[in-house]
């Protein structure tokens, strides 16, 4: 009897290691999608409402979802108390969140080279800015999708099997 409850807890442990693992290859394009989902509001809030750059990141924060809804609260808080360029607010910004994404290093580094060139343009060539920035993550999900199909399952065999591999080794 112990025995096979201590198999169902290996197997049932290793399982969720599994899907944990799973887990960070759906949450990049998911994120991604959201960050393309925030820029495109970004360019109708600075084109077509005129508003300003710190009221815009403010309204970003309140209809985006964790993490990203962070990040641009704390860039709108940063350039409303701060005195400090948008350049470095956002990189700083980019930095203390980074790492609670799912994203990796090229998005940062699309991301950093954006916020290299936000608020210094007029607004058309804000908006080509916006737009070269959401050619490149769109190109970055298509590639973090390929990834997920790739080895979302596997990886969720792989916890289910190396379970019952421990299993048989134990009996």
């Amino acid at each position: 009897m112990m025995k096979i409850v201590g198999a169902i807890i290996i197997l049932a442990s290793t399982s969720f290691g599994g899907m944990e693992m799973a887990k960070a290859f759906s949450e990049r394009p998911k994120q991604l999608r959201q960050l393309k989902s925030a820029l495109q509001s970004l360019e109708a809030e600075i084109m077509y409402g005129h508003t300003p750059l710190h009221e815009a990141a403010r309204r970003l924060s309140e209809q985006l979802q964790q993490p990203l809804s962070t990040f641009f609260a704390s860039f709108s808080k940063k350039l409303m108390t701060e005195d400090t360029t948008v350049k470095d607010a956002w990189t700083t910004c980019l930095d203390d969140i980074w790492k609670k994404t799912a994203m990796k290093k090229p998005e940062l580094e699309i991301m950093k080279q954006f916020g290299e060139t936000l608020g210094r343009h007029d607004r058309i060539s804000q908006q080509k800015q916006i737009l070269l920035t959401l050619t490149h993550i769109e190109r970055e999900e298509q590639e973090a999708r390929d990834i997920q199909m790739k080895y979302e399952k596997m990886i969720k065999s792989l916890g289910v099997l190396s379970g019952l591999l421990i299993v048989i080794l134990l009996m």
